[in-house]
């Protein structure tokens, strides 16, 4: 069993057993996650204080592009968001005009959950 956790240097890559910080192995590989080439949309409630959020997931661009498109779906929707751990989390439930603008971006979309 691998060592995941340090309480001197805290989380550890799995790969390098390096903290996450230093972590070697990350800059190496790719910057685009690989996936089904599905973007999903689901609304999330639990956890946030009862507030809804359409988190989105599965896009395969680097983090620089995830920040540009946020900017973008943010600015149709209204409203504010963020870019966390290669999802982009919107708040409010705005599945329709998400879906509809990351079709028209070219991307193909599911809409997950409930």
């Amino acid at each position: 069993m691998a060592l995941v956790y340090s309480t001197d240097q805290g989380r550890l890559c799995p790969q390098c057993l390096r903290p996450k910080t230093d972590c070697s192995c990350k800059k190496n590989s790719s910057s685009t996650k690989t996936g089904d080439g599905i973007v999903r949309i689901q609304r999330q409630v639990q956890g946030r204080g009862g507030k809804t959020v359409c988190v989105i997931s599965g896009i395969p661009l680097p983090e620089a592009g995830l920040k540009d498109l946020a900017k973008q779906l943010k600015q149709q929707c209204g409203c504010g968001g963020s870019v966390k751990d290669g999802t982009i989390e919107i708040q409010g439930d705005f599945r329709d005009k998400l879906k509809a603008a990351l079709e028209k971006a070219g991307f193909t979309v599911k809409l997950a959950g409930g």
